[in-house]
């Protein structure tokens, strides 16, 4: 980390707006809604569907029970990218690359593996997080702040399996 942010100052920042998000959203909609952003991904699908089928989305059990449109956890998905480009271009960091060095080191600097790397680890990801029911921020952030067991244990997990998993794959910095 060269000129980045303390990562104690980021995890307090993001447990102020956790907070926040709580006490927001209690006033309202009349009841705390977490942070997680699994479900973005969900309401944008069917946004895009609807424009696609509507009859489709509006028979289907799970855009009725998840929702379909844009709301502040789209927002949220949305605000992260800004943030860390606002982040880089501050620090100076910024720099247009199609490929990133610690990628190019492991795999190689071809643009095409690394977009297919990139599309098949996301898609992991969220297939994952909406068999789990959520995502690391909704399992983890969100329940180990409402101090729920199943909140630690996933978090336990997500280092569990993955230091092993970037050692693997990246393997220990020099």
């Amino acid at each position: 980390m060269r000129n980045g942010w303390s990562p104690y100052l980021g995890g307090a920042l993001t447990g102020l707006l956790l907070v926040l998000s709580v006490l927001v959203t209690y006033q309202l909609f009349g009841h705390p809604r977490y942070l997680g952003t699994s479900t973005a991904y969900v309401r944008v699908a069917g946004l895009v569907e609807k424009a696609l089928s509507p009859e489709s989305v509006a028979t289907n059990a799970y855009y009725a029970k998840e929702g379909v449109g844009i709301d502040w956890k789209v927002m949220l998905v949305l605000g992260v990218p800004l943030g860390a480009l606002i982040a880089a271009l501050r620090n100076r960091e910024f720099r247009l690359r199609w490929v990133p060095e610690r990628w190019a080191e492991r795999f190689g600097s071809s643009p095409v593996l690394r977009a297919v790397g990139a599309f098949v680890g996301g898609f992991l990801i969220i297939y994952g997080a909406r068999l789990a029911g959520g995502c690391p921020s909704g399992h983890g952030l969100s329940g180990m702040s409402q101090l729920a067991a199943s909140g630690f244990i996933v978090v336990a997990g997500f280092f569990v399996g993955g230091i092993p998993l970037a050692l693997l794959i990246y393997g220990r910095r020099r």
